[in-house]
C-alpha cells in the first residue's frame, strides 16, 4: 500500500465538520444514523441542509441506495448532492437540501385539531397539489424500473419557505428500503402484498398513494389496524386484511379474478368470510367523511384502491384524471402562497435515546389515531344526545304553549362551536388556502426525467404543542 498517497489523499479529502455547522441541530434519528439541520460555515450561502450520519452496517446496507440517488433527478424526488466519507471513526454522511415539513406532521397537525374540538380540514386545492406531486415523483421512479415499496406519509417530504416553498419531495429511505419483498409500514399495504409470501411491484406503490389520498381527505389512517410482526409464521397479516375487507368490502370474484390463483386463497377462505363483510363498501366509509360518490375525488380514490392489482390504475394515467382538471387546478406551492400554519422541526436532546425503530414509532402513530378516533365518536355521540334534548325541550315548550300555559318565547341555545385552530405566529388560514401560487408548470410524462432541478426531502420530527407524544421517523 502507498502510504504516502494514503496520507496525501485524506489531507485532500473534505471533513463535513469543516465545511458545516451541525452541532446541537439534530432533527431525526434512525437505526442506522442521524439526521441534522446544517449551514455552511463559510457563509457563501444561507440556504439550510439537512446532513445524514451512517455509521455501523448500515454503510452496507445503504450502498446500493446511495447509487440510486446519485442518478434520480426530478422536482418531486429526494436528489444527493453529496457524499462525505469520514475514515478515522468510519461514517458516511449525506448531504441534502433541508425539508421543513413531512405529511406525517401535517396530518397529524389537522388530527390533533380535530381531536381539541377545533377541526380544520386540509384544504382540497392543498390536498390536490399534494397528491399530483406525489404522482408525478413516483410516476418519474416507475419509470426508471425504481420501486420505493414503503411509501407512507413520513416518506412524503414538503418544502418549507425558500426557492421551493411547498414542493413535494418523494423520500427514497436508504438502508430501510432495502428488503425486494416486504415494505417496512402495514398501514398502506396492499391486499396482496398483505400475504407475506407476494413480491412487491408497482401497483403496491399505488395502493399506498391510494391509503395517503383518504388519510389527507379525512385526517385519520383509512386501514388503521395494530402491527404484527413481520416475521410472523401466519402467511397474511390478518388485522391488516381484516381491516382492508371490513372498509372496502370482500372482492367478488368478477372484482379480482385472479384471487383464486394466489397459493394462500384456500386459507383466506377459512380465515375470511365473505358474509361478514357484506355491508362494507369504500363508498359508505367515504360517506362518512362526506366525500361523495360521484365527485371526482372519489372516483379518482376508487381508481387507486382498486384490490385487483392488474386493474389498479398507474401512475402515468391518474395523472390525466379528471380530477386535477377541475379548479381549484394543482399548484407547484402546496400552500398556493399562503402562510405555512404548520410548526417547524425541533431539535432533539443528544441525550436521549439513540435508537428508535420504527415499530415503536407507528405503534404511537396509531395509539395518536385511536384516540382521536375515539375522541370523535365520543363528539358525535355528545352532539346527537345534546340535539336530541335541545328538540325534546323545544317540543316541551310548544306543548305548554298550546294549553295556555304563560311561557315566554323559548330561547334556543346553539350548540358550542369552537373557532378554527390558528397557529401561533402564522397568519390565517381557515378552511381554503387562497390560491394565489402559481400553477403547475409540467405535465408528468417520462420526459419530466430530463429536469435536474436539484433538491432534496427526509423525514423527521417536529414539535407539536397536541395530546400526541413527540415520535421521531426513521430516515
Amino acid at each position: 500500500m502507498d502510504y504516502d498517497f494514503k496520507t496525501k489523499l485524506a489531507a485532500e479529502r473534505e471533513r463535513v465538520e469543516d465545511l458545516f455547522e451541525y452541532e446541537g441541530c439534530k432533527v431525526g434519528r434512525g437505526t442506522y444514523g442521524h439526521v441534522y439541520k446544517a449551514k455552511r460555515k463559510d457563509g457563501k450561502d444561507e440556504k439550510e441542509y439537512a446532513l445524514k450520519q451512517i455509521e455501523g452496517t448500515g454503510i452496507m446496507s445503504a450502498c446500493r441506495e446511495i447509487a440510486l440517488l446519485r442518478e434520480l433527478k426530478h422536482p418531486n424526488v429526494i436528489a444527493l448532492q453529496k457524499v462525505f466519507l469520514s475514515h478515522s471513526d468510519r461514517k458516511v454522511w449525506l448531504l441534502f437540501d433541508y425539508a421543513e415539513h413531512d405529511l406525517w406532521h401535517i396530518i397529524k397537525f389537522h388530527r390533533a385539531s380535530k381531536a381539541n374540538k377545533k377541526p380544520m380540514q386540509l384544504p382540497r386545492g392543498m390536498v390536490k397539489s399534494l397528491l399530483y406531486q406525489i404522482l408525478d415523483g413516483i410516476h418519474y421512479l416507475h419509470a426508471n424500473w425504481v420501486l420505493h415499496r414503503d411509501l407512507k406519509p413520513a416518506n412524503i417530504l414538503v418544502m418549507g419557505e425558500g426557492p421551493e416553498r411547498g414542493r413535494v419531495k418523494v423520500l427514497q429511505e436508504l438502508a430501510g428500503a432495502s428488503s425486494l419483498h416486504t415494505p417496512l409500514t402495514h398501514l398502506y399495504l396492499a391486499p396482496k402484498k398483505a400475504d407475506t409470501k407476494s413480491n412487491m411491484s408497482v401497483c403496491s406503490d399505488i395502493w399506498a398513494i391510494g391509503c395517503i389520498f383518504a388519510e389527507l381527505l379525512t385526517s385519520e389512517p383509512i386501514f388503521h389496524c395494530r402491527q404484527e410482526d413481520i416475521k410472523t409464521s401466519n402467511p397474511f397479516h390478518h388485522d391488516q386484511l381484516d381491516r382492508i375487507f371490513s372498509v372496502m368490502g370482500f372482492p367478488a370474484d368478477k372484482d379480482w379474478e385472479d384471487i383464486r390463483k394466489m397459493p394462500e386463497y384456500p386459507t383466506l377462505q377459512k380465515d375470511f368470510r365473505r358474509t361478514t363483510y357484506a355491508n362494507s363498501s369504500l363508498i359508505k366509509y367515504m360517506e362518512k367523511h362526506k366525500v361523495k360518490p360521484d365527485s371526482k375525488v372519489f372516483l379518482l380514490l376508487q381508481k387507486l384502491l382498486t384490490m385487483d392489482p392488474n386493474k389498479r390504475i398507474t401512475s402515468e394515467l391518474a395523472l390525466q384524471d379528471p380530477y386535477f382538471l377541475e379548479e381549484p387546478l394543482p399548484t407547484t406551492d402546496v400552500f398556493a402562497g399562503c402562510q405555512i400554519p404548520y410548526p417547524k422541526r425541533e431539535f432533539l436532546n443528544e441525550d436521549e435515546p439513540e435508537e428508535k425503530t420504527e415499530k415503536n414509532q407507528t405503534q404511537q402513530h396509531q395509539q395518536a389515531a385511536g384516540q382521536a378516533q375515539a375522541q370523535n365518536q365520543q363528539q358525535t355521540a355528545a352532539q346527537q344526545a345534546t340535539s336530541q334534548q335541545s328538540s325534546a325541550q323545544t317540543n316541551g315548550v310548544a306543548s305548554a304553549l298550546q294549553h295556555g300555559q304563560d311561557q315566554g318565547p323559548a330561547s334556543k341555545k346553539a350548540p358550542d362551536r369552537a373557532p378554527l385552530a390558528r397557529p401561533s405566529g402564522t397568519g390565517v388560514l381557515q378552511s381554503e388556502y387562497q390560491h394565489s401560487g402559481p400553477r403547475l408548470g409540467y405535465q408528468s410524462s417520462i420526459q419530466a426525467s430530463a429536469q435536474t432541478q436539484s433538491s432534496l426531502g427526509y423525514s423527521s420530527s417536529s414539535q407539536q404543542s397536541s395530546q400526541y407524544s413527540h415520535q421521531t421517523h426513521r430516515y
